[in-house]
């Protein structure tokens, strides 16, 4: 026979929804190229937008749900939010300070454009690409629902916790009490 427990407030998903799927697919390649740009490229900037897809993840239930009640992408305005706090976090915990510098990204003409491009190039323009799209986001997708679904875990745990020792602690007042006014 199976247990039915019921929740208040319902616990996190261990797999992430597929509307999270495409909004990480939506947004993924935006928030790398600015979190490269704030951080000037660093290599702490991976761990960075990793850990802003995590806190979207910890709270995507309730941002998409008012999203679609507002009409807003309260997602996305939370993930610009959360972009900034963590870069400014970053930058405050750097040792030595931080010179960032704007790099120029190269421009690849198409093969027409200039006769001075080697053979590989312009056989690249004619194959098909086979890079497979949308697994990069994917992965980065389930990897920040999994470290948002340990983080509400124990949080979770440790409500529990709390829970049970103010309980505890209010049966003892609550005996010392009795046990002083009789």
């Amino acid at each position: 026979m199976r247990e039915v427990v019921m929740y208040l407030v319902p616990p996190m998903d261990d797999e992430p929804p597929s509307d999270y799927l495409d909004f990480v697919a939506a947004h993924l390649t935006s928030l790398r190229t600015e979190t490269n740009r704030l951080v000037g490229g660093d290599f702490e900037a991976a761990h960075l937008y990793m850990d802003v897809l995590t806190d979207v993840a910890g709270h995507w239930r309730r941002l998409y749900w008012w999203g679609r009640l507002a009409g807003t992408d309260a997602a996305g305005i939370y993930l610009a939010k959360r972009l900034t706090q963590r870069t400014k976090q970053w930058r405050e915990e750097q040792i030595y300070e931080v010179d960032i510098r704007v790099l120029r990204t190269q421009i690849y003409l198409p093969a027409a454009a200039s006769s001075r491009t080697s053979l590989a190039l312009r056989k690249a323009m004619v194959l098909p690409d086979t890079v497979r799209t949308g697994s990069a986001s994917m992965a980065d997708a389930g990897i920040a629902w999994v470290k948002a679904y340990r983080k509400s875990e124990w949080h979770r745990i440790g409500r529990l916790a709390v829970t049970v020792i103010l309980v505890v602690g209010g049966l003892i007042q609550s005996a010392s009490w009795l046990s002083l006014s009789n």
